[in-house]
């Protein structure tokens, strides 16, 4: 007689079960901007922990708190605009989590909203990023004059390196818009985007600049790469880049708009 393999069950009780999801946006500032995504849930974990947050658990023999993260910066760009989901076993005051949350995080990781998830989801709402990008030591005549050479083309494709090797693709369809300011120019326009300890450098020209999220993502990488082998553009330096927002697009306008509204 064939012997039956047994099922095994995890010991103990099931997991309490998740009664309320939070939308959370939070930055990445200064030198916190090269912290990675895993460096990241390291920090939120021990975070939730200390800010005595009432996690939800998954069930099965390694359980892990309910968190999702949606479409964070590659590491070394600071952000604005980061986001991430968790689920709570009871009911929680948001502003309360967010205060608590925010203490318990390094400074640079700043917790700026939290609120309670509308129905669908998260990830689906964020369709674009407003991006900024501060080239130190070059001058706005000749970044305008790259900018422009790629605007006025129909596609502009790059190669970029994958885990399954390397991948061509358009990234002048994801670009909806582009605008080289001045210093003073990005002052006045992001003085309500950018957190206070920012400040803008008088000796650069900056791009600011609204892309689609498409498969691939396109990333303000991408679209340097797509500047130096249209334009043969060569910032004496990597820029600042900096994401300022993401959220649902605002087709009439091309603007992004908030994902948390």
């Amino acid at each position: 007689m064939a012997r039956q393999a047994r099922q095994r069950v995890p010991e103990g009780p099931a997991p309490d079960p998740a009664v309320q999801k939070l939308r959370i946006r939070y930055t990445k500032r200064g030198r916190l901007r090269f912290t990675s995504s895993r460096d990241f849930q390291r920090a939120l974990e021990r975070a939730l922990r200390r800010a005595d947050v009432p996690m939800a658990f998954s069930a099965g023999f390694h359980p892990h708190p309910k968190i999702s993260y949606a479409n964070a910066a590659s590491t070394g760009t600071a952000s604005e605009a980061e986001y991430v989901e968790i689920s709570v076993t009871h009911r929680v005051d948001t502003e309360s989590v967010r205060v608590a949350l925010d203490e318990a995080l390094p400074p640079g990781i700043d917790i700026l909203t939290v609120v309670e998830a509308a129905p669908g989801a998260l990830a689906d709402r964020l369709e674009a990023s407003d991006w900024l990008l501060e080239f130190g030591g070059l001058d706005v005549r000749t970044l305008q004059g790259a900018v422009d050479l790629l605007l006025a083309r129909d596609t502009a494709e790059v190669t970029r390196m994958t885990k399954t090797g390397p991948r061509t693709f358009d990234v002048r369809g994801a670009v909806l818009g582009a605008v080289v300011q001045s210093p003073d120019e990005a002052r006045l326009d992001t003085a309500a985007q950018l957190g206070p300890a920012h400040l803008i450098a008088a000796d650069c020209a900056i791009l600011r600049m609204v892309v689609r999220h498409t498969t691939p993502a396109v990333r303000p990488d991408d679209i340097l790469t797509a500047l130096r082998e249209i334009a043969e553009l060569q910032p004496p330096r990597p820029p600042l880049v900096t994401r300022l927002a993401q959220g649902p697009l605002d087709t009439a306008t091309a603007r992004v708009t908030d994902p948390l509204s």
